[in-house]
């Protein structure tokens, strides 16, 4: 992703990973399901109504805007906030067989200065004293790396042999005119410690029960533990960063706020759809 994340401790192969690749099974009573909602009981109804709110059901791309932000943790200290961020992922689908989907995309992040909210380019690091370069986060829009999303769960497709198969089973919650979905990024096992993210998408009921639509709008707020950033060359310095993030679902690119839209454009215009090289 970029540094932000390095390649190989990418969070779910999409950078940053905010909402959409992820699945998580839970034992928990299902508190969502009521007359007028579609099935969330089966694996299958879990499947189809996970793709509507995170992507869409149809292989189109689907954007995400958000932005948060992110603190550092040493032992017992209060959480220090860093900086914020700001960023897009874009997602596509393609159904391969009934229960079974590719799910793809890729992600442009950009760390931006805590107080002004500006671009940030070089951040004054309180931990080692040092400054540091900091760089965009650019990971993801390879058309042939993604997600499995099946009715056996959610799994890289690089590494599908090491998450084991199991009957997807979401925990969905519906409170009145509103549904909304807490859900688990998936990760293959061995990525550094530690690395959690749990994620909560909603969607106003009116869309949700609708079956014509196949593209939910949609909002997300987002919890992510992850180790140091690279860029900020901690070293062997105990701690770890918390990531906070908020976001919707857009229906096009065009939609970006401007600023990020021009700058997003000019620097990555390849990466303002899921499959550039389709």
């Amino acid at each position: 992703m970029l540094d932000l994340i390095s390649r190989r401790d990418s969070l779910t192969g999409l950078g940053f990973g905010l909402m959409g690749l992820s699945g998580f099974t839970y034992n928990l009573p299902n508190t969502a399901q009521a007359a007028d909602l579609p099935d969330l009981e089966t694996p299958l109804g879990n499947l189809t109504n996970l793709l509507r709110m995170s992507a869409s059901l149809d292989p189109e791309d689907c954007p995400w805007y958000y932005n948060g932000t992110i603190f550092g943790i040493i032992g017992e200290e209060a959480p220090r906030p860093l900086y914020t961020f700001r960023g897009m992922e874009i997602y596509q689908t393609k159904k391969i067989e009934d229960g079974r989907y590719f799910f793809t995309g890729g992600t442009v992040s950009y760390i931006t200065d805590l107080e002004s909210g500006e671009w940030l380019y070089k951040f004054q690091n309180p931990y080692t004293g040092k400054t540091n370069d900091v760089p965009a986060a650019v990971q993801g829009h390879n058309p042939e790396r993604g997600f499995n999303y099946t009715v056996n769960g959610v799994e890289p497709n690089w590494a599908a042999d090491r998450i084991p198969d199991k009957p997807l089973r979401l925990w969905w919650t519906a409170a009145g005119e509103y549904v909304w979905l807490h859900n688990e990024t998936v990760y293959p096992p061995g990525m550094p410690s530690p690395r959690k993210q749990r994620q909560t998408n909603f969607a106003r009921r009116e869309h949700f029960t609708d079956p014509s639509v196949r593209k939910i709008p949609s909002t997300f707020t987002s919890t992510f533990f992850s180790p140091w950033p690279r860029w900020m060359k901690m070293g062997d310095q105990p701690g770890h960063t918390i990531w906070h993030a908020s976001g919707a679902k857009l229906d096009s690119v065009e939609d970006l706020p401007s600023d990020f839209y021009t700058r997003i454009k000019a620097e990555y215009p390849r990466r303002m759809t899921a499959m550039p090289d389709a």
